[in-house]
């Protein structure tokens, strides 16, 4: 029987970090996904992610030795999170894809992973490529771990010419923090539906960015989540005025200008492939 799927419901400090254990060196995550996807009903899959506007929650999706290397990564890397503060809109640490590629280079091989993606475009029906490499958001951990940590209402607004997806990805959850969502809310012909998901380690959702509207509730004293988010898109064009504007979001509201820029110097801008093409 193909595992639950959830439907939508009414309403810093600088030190350096260590490199995640040689344990996940062990795990290959393509060939644990691959397994994993196996036990999936693709075809109804598609069916709630399109009925819910382009939004599919899965309760119980990474395998556990998948998980286990993403919390190791999680350790790796959590003395570089760049704590941020937004008055009335966000709180929290983030570390980037730039940190990750130097101290968790586990999450890049997930990221890129075939069986992954395969199965990201089954669902959404579209061809999906990498974020290109100076792209911080391609892949990131979010730190909630003091009191009042959360974020607003909000949409993953895609800087790109094509759609942008997010895939959430649960890691640590020892917490009472709930994603609650607002389906539809871009579509005139349909009515808005409220839900709310808890993102437990190995959770999955996934997500058109640029159509749900959502936000997570905030930490209370004692508590500790952490989430990894992947973003992949269909056309990795990024103009001029809104590179700059992306940039600067991101180096304000998330990782910091040292953690944004990092990625730009020295580094020469490649279109973006999948990984299984040849470069």
């Amino acid at each position: 029987m193909a595992p639950p799927m959830a439907a939508a419901e009414a309403a810093p400090s600088a030190v350096p970090s260590m490199r995640a254990s040689a344990e996940v060196g062990t795990v290959d995550p393509d060939r644990a996904v691959a397994a994993r996807v196996a036990d999936f009903d693709a075809a109804a899959a598609k069916a709630r992610f399109d009925e819910q506007g382009a939004f599919l929650f899965i309760e119980d999706f990474l395998p556990p030795e998948v998980t286990r290397g993403l919390i190791d990564c999680v350790r790796a890397v959590q003395s570089q999170a760049n704590r941020n503060y937004l008055p009335g809109h966000k709180q929290g640490g983030s570390v980037s894809r730039h940190v990750i590629d130097e101290a968790a280079p586990f999450i890049a091989e997930l990221y890129r992973s075939p069986a992954l993606i395969g199965w990201l475009e089954r669902l959404t029906g579209d061809r999906l490529l990498p974020s290109p490499d100076d792209d911080p958001h391609a892949y990131a951990l979010y730190f909630y771990t003091r009191a009042g940590d959360h974020i607003g209402w909000h949409y993953d607004t895609s800087y790109y010419d094509g759609k942008r997806y997010t895939l959430l990805l649960g890691v640590i959850d020892d917490s009472s923090c709930l994603l609650e969502y607002r389906l539809h809310t871009r579509d005139e012909q349909r009515a808005n539906v409220s839900g709310a998901a808890r993102l437990r380690p190995g959770g999955f959702i996934l997500f058109d960015g640029d159509k749900l509207h959502h936000r997570v509730t905030r930490l209370k004293e004692g508590e500790e989540r952490v989430s990894l988010t992947f973003e992949y898109v269909t056309d990795p064009t990024l103009r001029g005025s809104r590179r700059v504007l992306s940039n600067l979001k991101d180096a304000v509201a998330y990782f910091g200008f040292r953690q944004v820029f990092r990625g730009m110097i020295g580094r020469r801008r490649e279109p973006a492939r999948r990984p299984d093409e040849p470069r």
